[in-house]
């Protein structure tokens, strides 16, 4: 399991460990679509141990807004990580602000990310600014043995993602609300592989607005295949502190910043 040697937010907090706050280098900011932005900084330490599913806390320099904003990891490559996000508010649109050579603080990795393995076939299921998690979901299963995916992404309009997948995922479904939605692609999937003969022991990754993944996590259980769900939330620390980010699960209240983002179908009771 690729998880495995990389610790979870919660396994540095029971040691009294967190990765420290610390400047990142700018290294490229691309506009994607309207209101969508690129973020490519420059950090090694996030690069060696971020995984697919987990986080960053990225600090504005205005220091009138403390809060960070929390940003699932897009893709690393060396030493460069990238960040996908939408300009929602003040705080992401001086984000969006940034130019190459500039620096932002970020924290991270955060949180407990996607559990991968070997010989499975995935099936990424993401909405809108949910998909960015997903795109590193692509890019680590490629490297994993046996394990293969199938990106199934609904957009707003602009399919802004798909080229960016492509160069990870052996397939790309994509679709717009003009078009259907994310469950109509899991059905078009569906009748693809049985038309195919092709094996649909699959597992779901899925990111994006909750009923959305609530409708996923349904699809899933109606044929019987397991989903893994990475929430979206407000947060203020990042690292179970503060404990605005909470959400109930089968077990009672949880931190989506310290027990999740990822969570199973089952925990979460959909």
């Amino acid at each position: 399991m690729i998880t495995e040697t990389t610790p979870t937010t919660r396994d540095c907090v029971s040691k009294g460990f967190l990765p420290t706050r610390r400047p990142a280098l700018v290294l490229e900011k691309k506009q994607l679509d309207d209101g969508v932005f690129s973020l490519a900084v420059q950090d090694s330490y996030m690069a060696t141990h971020a995984r697919a599913g987990q986080f960053a806390n990225l600090y504005l320099r205005d220091l009138s807004r403390m809060l960070p904003r929390p940003m699932g990891v897009a893709s690393v490559h060396g030493d460069a990580v990238q960040f996908i996000f939408a300009v929602v508010g003040e705080g992401t649109q001086q984000l969006s602000g940034l130019q190459s050579g500039d620096h932002v603080d970020i924290l991270g990795p955060l949180g407990k990310g996607f559990d991968i393995r070997e010989g499975k076939h995935y099936l990424l299921a993401g909405g809108g600014l949910g998909v960015p998690p997903l795109i590193r979901a692509a890019q680590e299963i490629q490297s994993i043995a046996g394990a293969h995916t199938t990106a199934i992404f609904g957009y707003r309009r602009n399919h802004f993602a798909d080229s960016i997948v492509a160069e990870y995922s052996e397939r790309t479904l994509s679709i717009d609300e003009s078009e259907g939605n994310v469950i109509d692609l899991l059905d078009r999937w569906e009748s693809d592989a049985t038309a195919a003969g092709e094996s649909t022991d699959v597992e779901i990754l899925s990111c994006g607005p909750n009923a959305m993944m609530k409708a996923v996590a349904q699809w899933a259980r109606e044929h019987g295949i397991a989903s893994q769900l990475s929430l979206e939330a407000r947060m203020g620390c990042g690292y179970g502190t503060c404990v605005v980010c909470v959400t109930p699960t089968v077990d009672g209240l949880k931190k989506v910043c310290l027990d999740g983002p990822v969570f199973t179908a089952q925990q979460l009771g959909w």
